[in-house]
């Protein structure tokens, strides 16, 4: 229940023909919004894993430039059902459905680009006890931590995603006259 106004706040927006970028939960709203179901995944995923491109990236604006393969931040257990009308755009050995694009609009991303070494020291602190059975795709906090480089390369991967995200913002707007 405390998730309804973030969801009326997505349809609005999606609706007007604007333009989000979901991660990870917001992922989940984005998904839900579009009326694709939400569920436990099989497994959890949770440190760094790689993320591969499905065909269907390389015909969008959003992901056409997007690395094939990306090692990703990862904390999760649950995942989403790729939206009626979305493309299926990244998927994991863990999670089959890690990203959608709907309209070259709406973008639901599983994974974690905007991750930061103090926020991943954040998340272990805050949900580590809960959250780190160990599993094939949960990581330990040195092994999150441990190469602190990684941050770097997925804040650029986020860094690209947001400004071809605003540009076809921008180019939508000037379509339609607003400027």
């Amino acid at each position: 229940p405390w998730l309804a106004d973030e969801k009326r706040f997505v349809e609005r927006v999606a609706a007007a023909g604007g333009h989000v970028l979901g991660v990870c939960l917001g992922a989940q709203l984005v998904a839900c919004v579009l009326g694709a179901q939400v569920r436990a995944n099989p497994e959890r995923e949770i440190g760094w894993l790689p993320v591969e491109t499905t065909p269907a990236a390389r015909s969008t604006t959003l992901f056409g430039a997007f690395p094939e393969r990306i090692l990703a931040f990862h904390w999760h257990g649950e995942t989403f059902d790729i939206p009626t009308g979305a493309l299926h755009v990244a998927r994991s050995a863990g999670c089959a459905n890690q990203a959608f694009v709907y309209d070259e609009r709406l973008v639901g991303l599983q994974f974690h680009l905007e991750m930061t070494p103090s926020g991943a020291r954040q998340i272990i602190a805050a949900c580590g006890a809960e959250s780190m059975v160990a599993s094939r795709y949960v990581q330990q906090p040195l092994a999150m931590l441990g190469h602190p480089h990684r941050f770097g390369d997925i804040n650029v991967a986020m860094h690209e995603l947001l400004d071809r995200l605003s540009q076809a913002a921008t180019s939508a707007r000037r379509l339609a006259g607003v400027t």
